[in-house]
C-alpha cells in the first residue's frame, strides 16, 4: 500500500492504476467502514479492477493510516476524504462508501458533487443515531479502551454482521480476522472512532441537493443501520434506487461479496448512460 499526507494526516490506501488496455479508465474509490479497514472490499476490488481503477483507503487510526491525536469526527474525515481526491487528482470519482464510509459519502455529494461521478452507499443513515445507541456505543468503546477488543468482540458482532453469517461455521476464520485486527489497533484510536460516528450529526437537510446517480445497498439484516435508514435515504435523493440484500447484515461487502460485487457492477456500467 502507498500513503499520501493530506492535511498534515497520513492515509494509507491501495491503488490498483488504470487497467492493462485503459489509460482512461473511470475511478472507484473505496470508502471502509467502523472496525474494519479497506480490506473489506478485496471481493468488488477484483471484480472491478479490469474496467476501473479502484483505490481503496484506511480511515485514520485504522487499518494501516496511523492514528492521530484528534480528527475522528465524520465532518473532518469528510475533509480528509476531500484531500485524498485533490492530493492524488483522481476526481471526478465513483464512491463507494459503506456505515462510516457511507456518512462520509452523504456529505460529499451534498456538498462537493462536482468530485463524484456517482455514489453507493452500503448501509449508512442520514440521520443521528437514537439517545440510546449513543450510549450503548460509547459504553462499548471505553470498555474496549480499557480491558481490550477480545472480551467484548461477541458483544459487537452482532452490530456489525447478520446471525445467518455469525452462525455459519464456514466464517470462523473471517469472523477471527476482524477480531484480530480490531484487537491489534490503538486502543484510544479505536473509542475515538466510535465516538466520531456516535455523535455524527445528521444530514437529512442536506442530502436531497444530491445530483449525482445514487444506488444505495442494505443488509436485510442490518442491526445497525436498518433497512429502514436506507429506504428513507433512497426517497430523500432524486436519483436514488435501493436494493435489499437478504441473508445479510451490516458488512454488506464481506457477508455478500458476489451480491454487492454484481449490483455494483452493473450499476457502475449503466452511469455514463445516465449523465
Amino acid at each position: 500500500m502507498s500513503e499520501v499526507v493530506v492535511g498534515g494526516t497520513t492515509i494509507g490506501y491501495h491503488d490498483t492504476g488504470a487497467p492493462a488496455g485503459v489509460p482512461g479508465a473511470q475511478t472507484v474509490v473505496f470508502a471502509h467502514g467502523l472496525l474494519f479497514d479497506s480490506t473489506m472490499f478485496e471481493a468488488q476490488v477484483e471484480v472491478l479492477r479490469g474496467r476501473y481503477r479502484c483505490v481503496a483507503f484506511d480511515w485514520r487510526g485504522q487499518g494501516i493510516s496511523p492514528p492521530t491525536v484528534d480528527g475522528y469526527d465524520i465532518e473532518t474525515l469528510t475533509r480528509d476524504a476531500l484531500g485524498l481526491l485533490r492530493a492524488l487528482d483522481i476526481g471526478p470519482v465513483h464512491w463507494v462508501g459503506l456505515s462510516m464510509g457511507g456518512f462520509v459519502g452523504l456529505r460529499l455529494g451534498a456538498r462537493h458533487g462536482e468530485m463524484l461521478l456517482s455514489l453507493t452507499l452500503l448501509d449508512t443513515s442520514a440521520r443521528a443515531e437514537t439517545p440510546g445507541t449513543v450510549r450503548e456505543y460509547k459504553r462499548l468503546a471505553w470498555t474496549q479502551q480499557l480491558i481490550g477488543f477480545g472480551p467484548i468482540a461477541s458483544m459487537v458482532a452482532p452490530h456489525m454482521f447478520g446471525p445467518s453469517y455469525r452462525r455459519d461455521p464456514r466464517n470462523k476464520a473471517s469472523l477471527d480476522r476482524w477480531r484480530q485486527a480490531v484487537g491489534q489497533r490503538k486502543r484510544s484510536s479505536v473509542r475515538k472512532a466510535v465516538y466520531g460516528v456516535a455523535e455524527r450529526a445528521s444530514v437529512d437537510h442536506e442530502i436531497g441537493a444530491i445530483a449525482v446517480p445514487t444506488l444505495v445497498l442494505v443488509g436485510a439484516d442490518d442491526a445497525a443501520t436498518p433497512p429502514s435508514e436506507s429506504e428513507h435515504i433512497a426517497s430523500s435523493i432524486p436519483t436514488a434506487r435501493l436494493q435489499v440484500i437478504d441473508n445479510c447484515g451490516h458488512s454488506s461487502t464481506v457477508e455478500q461479496p458476489a451480491a454487492i460485487s454484481a449490483h455494483l457492477a452493473d450499476f457502475l456500467a449503466e452511469v455514463p448512460r445516465t449523465q
